[in-house]
């Protein structure tokens, strides 16, 4: 019955396919809002007149939560009815419990909505109905624990790297770092935990350095379209390589390891949510440092150094050495895009 429903239950749609299209729907809103704004704001102060920037971005970061329903339902596959009510779903959600818990009531939602789906004459009613109410209280009563508890593990990250910036830079670098390049979204992870301040600032880092790393040392199998397609798109592209050898995600990821440190102990390099599992995609990640920490020729440097000059050096440098001794061949790294 669940089959006939379009009911997987399966951890790999929701944990993976799921959160990659709620990744998209935070994009399409509250990322691009905070762009078109920090574009806006700084247009205005220099005389420029940007007002309706800055109205657009607003009004994009305010429908968030709504962006984030109908994501989850379309990557669910859900009817019409179902799809449309998520929209409303997902803004109770982000009421309750921010982005984990629009995440959470859409999904359920959407799942229970199915069940009853195309049951009755009277489906233009009961479905919306169902998917509405199943929506409501799993966004208050789940969703906002759920949401609360992504928001206090976000909290110990970012208390324990202002404590210990060293090891946890390195530690919150490289995991962000594997999270981006691996099939499932930094994105909607970073925006869920809440993570800002050192800690934002180092997982920008690790992310920046797996997709402007993978995007130099393939650049001989993939030329200057591959490099493009992962130093501004995502690094997700090699998943296929890496799997097959598991020696192609060590550059970057030691690159981002290695800078962590001058991130957070050095430049005590910042960034909010938005920015921190974002990497180089769409110049988001430093854009969003930039944001936090000042538009100065001092912090212009050191996004430039950390975010793409750095990576692209020292993973190149780590792959020949793995290249040299035949770890890495010719055509690992090779894509389809």
């Amino acid at each position: 019955m669940l089959k006939e429903k379009g009911i997987s239950l399966s951890p790999r749609v929701y944990f993976i396919t799921v959160l990659s299209y709620m990744a998209l729907g935070l994009f399409s809103s509250l990322i691009m809002g905070l762009i078109l704004k920090t574009i806006g704001e700084g247009l205005l102060t220099r005389g420029i007149e940007a007002t309706m920037l800055v109205t657009v971005g607003e009004q994009a970061i305010a429908l968030t939560g709504p962006a984030i329903g109908v994501a989850v339902a379309f990557a669910l596959e859900a009817p019409p009815l179902i799809l449309f009510a998520a929209v409303v779903v997902g803004a109770f959600g982000y009421e309750a419990g921010g982005p984990a818990g629009s995440y959470i009531a859409a999904l359920l939602a959407t799942e229970f909505g199915k069940l009853f789906s195309k049951t009755t004459r009277l489906d233009i009613i009961v479905t919306p109905l169902v998917t509405l109410l199943i929506g409501f209280f799993s966004g208050k009563y789940i969703g906002s624990w759920i949401g609360t508890l992504m928001t206090d593990l976000g909290e110990v990250i970012r208390w324990g790297t202002e404590r210990e910036p060293l090891l946890m830079g390195i530690f919150v670098a490289t995991v962000m770092g594997l999270a981006l390049t691996a099939p499932i979204s930094s994105a909607a992870l970073g925006i869920m935990l809440g993570l800002d301040g050192l800690a934002a600032g180092a997982a920008t880092i690790g992310c920046a350095a797996q997709m402007i790393g993978f995007g130099v040392i393939s650049y001989r199998d993939n030329g200057i379209g591959g490099l493009i397609a992962q130093g501004v798109g995502t690094s997700m592209l090699q998943v296929g390589n890496i799997i097959r050898n598991p020696w192609t995600i060590i550059p970057p990821t030691l690159a981002g390891a290695l800078l962590a440190p001058f991130a957070t102990v050095l430049f005590s390099l910042e960034s909010n949510p938005a920015g921190s599992g974002m990497g180089t995609s769409g110049l988001v990640g430093p854009l969003m440092v930039l944001k936090t920490m000042g538009f100065t020729t001092e912090y212009y440097l050191a996004v430039g150094i950390l975010c793409f000059v750095a990576p692209a050096i020292i993973s190149y440098l780590i792959y020949r050495v793995l290249y040299r001794y035949g770890r890495i061949k010719g055509g690992d790294l090779k894509i389809d895009y």
